[in-house]
């Protein structure tokens, strides 16, 4: 289904060569208007497919006739800096644009060659305020002073899990933020790669993709440059993994996230690359594991005969019945049974099992309050959680 999202389509019509600028700066300027945080343009076929990803979920939103496809994506080289006389190998750049909105902090492209045409994405980073305060994040109550307290530790590794697009740096810049305020006198490094969120008062450092400058090799240095918070962008190899878990044993607060299913496959990851049972026990103060929950249109959800809420659609969610997400998140801290299970080289099953005698709250648990006040619907939660269609 393609959504309706523009009141002028007129540019539909405009299917020559030269008409290529106006389209691919129309989309761009529109993809943001939309709130977008990617788009997407695929070719299959006999055409490209413009997609917009609204809410976490790809849209179709309009089609490109195949006769300007390869015009679309050499204006998207273009405005990237990419190579245009390469059709043949993956490229990446980023678009600078000046459209007057300030929250828009960068456009990253990636270009990739399919077997109908080249395949361009470009995602659009964005900086919103309103979520620079812990507090402010959507956390509950307990998680949120669980971090606080977590902040104000002097050493220890916290790490952050959950798929892509789910929140992870955002609430790691939120931790930095609040430790400023509390400790003002901080030294406080990242390295990431990109620098998605600027942070007043953090020395920030990029990591160039296939440069001389990796992730172990920097964060070797910068802990000879006496930093007492380091926050890694992503855990991606043992190499990393070995360096951030023997910095949080030397007297460093170090943060970073990793890509994981749940919390406990998080910690048996780190035994997977290598990492000693009794350093993952000693260095890891906890794991926060979260996602990213459609919120109902506030001017179109309709309740249901058992007092739940439903998405309709209208104009202001372009007739997808959701507007903006919502975090949900569970917090495990390392205690005494889950220390002695990961020294014993445990399954997942048998950690989740400890964590569920200690009447820890999961995931799903933490999502059924948002669905308690009318906010995102029960099946919403179940697809977030992996349990759509289960019994």
């Amino acid at each position: 289904m393609v959504l309706s999202l523009y009141k002028d389509k007129s540019y539909r019509q405009k299917t020559q060569p030269n008409d290529v600028v106006a389209i691919v700066d129309e989309l761009l300027a529109n993809a943001v208007d939309a709130g977008a945080s990617d788009i997407h343009f695929e070719p299959a076929g006999s055409e490209l497919v413009v997609k917009f990803r609204l809410d976490g979920v790809l849209n179709a939103v309009e089609t490109l006739p195949k006769s300007i496809s390869d015009n679309i994506i050499a204006r998207l080289k273009v405005l990237g800096g990419l190579l245009t006389y390469r059709n043949d190998i993956p490229q990446e750049g980023r678009i600078e644009i000046d459209n007057g909105r300030a929250d828009v902090v960068d456009r990253r492209l990636a270009v990739f060659p399919t077997i109908h045409g080249q395949r361009a994405v470009v995602r659009i980073f964005y900086q919103d305020t309103q979520l620079a305060d812990i507090e402010r994040l959507g956390f509950s109550a307990a998680i949120c002073t669980s971090l606080k307290q977590i902040a104000c530790m002097s050493q220890g590794v916290l790490l952050v899990t959950g798929s892509a697009g789910s929140g992870k740096s955002t609430t790691l810049a939120a931790i930095l933020r609040y430790i400023q305020k509390r400790f003002g006198g901080k030294s406080i490094v990242t390295l990431e790669d990109p620098v998605e969120i600027r942070i007043d008062g953090a020395t920030q450092v990029q990591i160039t993709p296939y440069g001389p400058m990796t992730f172990p090799t920097a964060l070797r240095s910068l802990l000879r440059q006496d930093p007492q918070v380091l926050m890694i962008g992503e855990i991606r190899d043992a190499e990393t993994a070995k360096i951030v878990i023997e910095a949080g044993l030397t007297g460093h607060l170090l943060m970073s996230t990793m890509h994981s299913g749940s919390a406990t496959a998080a910690l048996l990851r780190l035994l997977e690359m290598g990492i000693e049972p009794y350093q993952v026990t000693s260095s890891v103060s906890a794991v926060l594991n979260q996602r990213l929950l459609r919120r109902l249109c506030d001017k179109c959800k309709k309740q249901t005969e058992t007092t739940a809420f439903e998405p309709v659609g209208c104009d202001e969610c372009f007739g997808t019945g959701f507007k903006g997400r919502m975090l949900i998140a569970e917090l495990v801290r390392l205690n005494g049974p889950l220390r002695k299970a990961i020294l014993a080289k445990t399954d997942t099953d048998e950690l989740e099992r400890i964590l569920s005698d200690s009447g820890h709250t999961g995931m799903l648990e933490d999502g059924k309050r948002l669905v308690a006040d009318g906010l995102t619907t029960q099946e919403e939660l179940e697809k977030v959680c992996g349990l759509a269609g289960d019994s």
